[in-house]
């Protein structure tokens, strides 16, 4: 078996000399590209083959799906292999572990219903899962609550791990906010170039009181964004509205007054906010788009309809 991506896009058809008693369609999935060994989609492939033989069930389809969360219901190739199992193109399906099948309970138990309407049972190489008995039966509920209880303590381990960084004023990720720099003890220190754009972005605002205006001239300075896309009204707005700036840290529940954070003074802060809520407070009109931003629209339009009319142009010859 191959791992390459021809296999995960599309389900793999096998033929076998050998008939079985039941014809077996293998499911596998990894939750992240780079899965370890003995949890990749290969071997969970290999060890669901080698059940089958074992059984004497004929293997006729393999679907993968690679760095997909179980907790997803519209997985590419699960989605297909569910289409399999209702046209009725085999008669049960395998897998390494339930929780490659479903790391939901409600969402396990109500597709094992569906399966077994279409005649079609489940069972897992690792796990005493087999769905045509009622005991089988009582076994996959509890398996599948077992998944989704692991679920959930992963869940509250990450949470408990994200508030003892916000207790100790860490960024909780590798991305910290435009205007500062993440060290290695995972704190933020002010980047001064940064936070020079950051004033200014605040500065102008209250200038031109237009968002868009102010995206659109620090494009035109070739600003870095820290991203790889350019700016835009919403991460100019991302920006004004972060309260981090005026040393107001709020990560995971935890809320504290940072003054090392602290970038612009309040009252600077405060008239930007009053600026961007204005039409919320009165009842005016907004104020017509500027000049300049309808030119630069207006352009935009044009070169879309000459390289339509180029493309026409084209394929006409």
């Amino acid at each position: 078996m191959t791992g390459d991506s021809e296999h995960i896009l599309a389900p793999q058809r096998i033929a076998s000399d050998e008939l079985g008693e039941a014809s077996a369609a293998v499911y596998a999935r990894t939750s992240s590209a780079n899965q370890r060994f003995g949890h990749s989609i290969d071997e969970q492939v290999r060890a669901c083959c080698d059940r089958c033989r074992l059984l004497g069930w004929e293997v006729t389809h393999v679907f993968r799906d690679e760095a997909v969360s179980g907790t997803e219901i519209d997985r590419p190739m699960f989605q297909q292999m569910l289409h399999a199992a209702e046209a009725g193109h085999f008669d049960v399906l395998v897998f390494w572990k339930l929780d490659r099948f479903s790391r939901s309970i409600m969402h396990a138990v109500k597709l094992e219903r569906s399966f077994r309407t279409w005649g079609v049972a489940l069972h897992s190489a690792t796990e005493h899962l087999d769905t045509t008995t009622a005991t089988g039966q009582f076994n996959f509920r509890n398996i599948a609550n077992a998944a989704e209880f692991e679920r959930e303590l992963i869940k509250q381990r990450t949470a408990m791990g994200m508030k003892a960084l916000a207790l100790e004023h860490k960024w909780p990720n590798s991305r910290p906010p435009f205007g500062y720099a993440k060290r290695a003890d995972g704190r933020l220190e002010i980047d001064l170039e940064e936070a020079r754009w950051v004033r200014w972005i605040f500065e102008t605002y209250l200038e031109y009181k237009s968002m868009a205006d102010v995206a659109h001239m620090l494009n035109d300075q070739d600003v870095p964004t820290g991203t790889s896309t350019a700016w835009t009204t919403n991460t100019v707005r991302t920006i004004l509205t972060n309260e981090l700036y005026v040393g107001q840290y709020s990560v995971a529940d935890v809320e504290d007054d940072v003054p090392e954070y602290r970038l612009l003074d309040d009252e600077l802060f405060t008239k930007a906010q009053r600026v961007r809520t204005r039409f919320r407070r009165t009842s005016g009109e907004r104020p017509k788009m500027r000049q300049h931003r309808k030119e630069t629209l207006v352009e935009g339009i044009l070169q879309q309809y000459e390289e339509y009319l180029e493309t026409g142009r084209s394929a006409a010859d």
